[in-house]
């Protein structure tokens, strides 16, 4: 791809190595997750050599993923506080969808949406990993009414994590535009200043 010399980096390789790791890590839980949740999903075992082996496997994943996804909030999370001007796109974000998004608020790198999804992973995240370790029965013993319900919670846990993920990866398609920046690691100036004005400003002095 021919990428135009005045695009805006707005990703670094070491941060989108690190997004990639926890979304290849995320898709590889969801499968195994699936295979344990229902018997219809059973035959996805197969993708990690057997069912012992999903059982072996999908903690190890988990843990990994965690060391990611802590990576990546050391790494974001003072660009996602959420501010008045954050608020006011989350209330008119129904324009946006409708396909008006010239009169949305001013947004810095993230806006309102993307604010609110990073919180929502990161304590969807820290559910799915205590709620996963009292299930980890290889290393730790807990007492069984402590296990019953750290399987209810790990199972809707991961219910919304799964939900949040589809929306992420919609809204990254349903945005032209926003996908290359995980890929190349830039945006063009028209997309930047289209969705994120602020940001462009700060980046470009103008």
């Amino acid at each position: 791809m021919i990428r135009d010399p005045q695009d805006l980096q707005r990703y670094s390789a070491p941060e989108r190595a690190n997004h990639w790791v926890v979304g290849m890590s995320f898709i590889l839980l969801a499968l195994s997750g699936l295979a344990f949740f229902h018997p219809y999903f059973w035959p996805l075992t197969h993708l990690f050599g057997g069912g012992v082996w999903t059982r072996i496997l999908h903690p190890f994943i988990g843990v990994l993923m965690m060391l990611s996804f802590t990576a990546l909030f050391l790494r974001f999370r003072a660009l996602n506080g959420m501010a008045a001007v954050d608020w006011e796109w989350v209330r008119r974000a129904k324009e946006m969808v409708n396909g008006d998004d010239h009169n949305m608020p001013e947004q810095g790198k993230y806006n309102g949406g993307q604010k609110l999804m990073f919180w929502g992973a990161a304590l969807c995240m820290l559910l799915l990993f205590v709620s996963g370790i009292a299930l980890w029965r290889a290393y730790f013993t807990l007492p069984v009414e402590v296990v019953r319900l750290a399987a209810v919670v790990h199972a809707a846990t991961a219910a919304v994590m799964i939900a949040l993920i589809t929306v992420h990866v919609y809204a990254a398609i349903w945005v032209k535009g926003t996908i290359r920046a995980m890929w190349y690691g830039t945006v063009t100036r028209a997309w930047a200043r289209q969705h994120h004005r602020a940001w462009y400003r700060q980046m470009t002095g103008k």
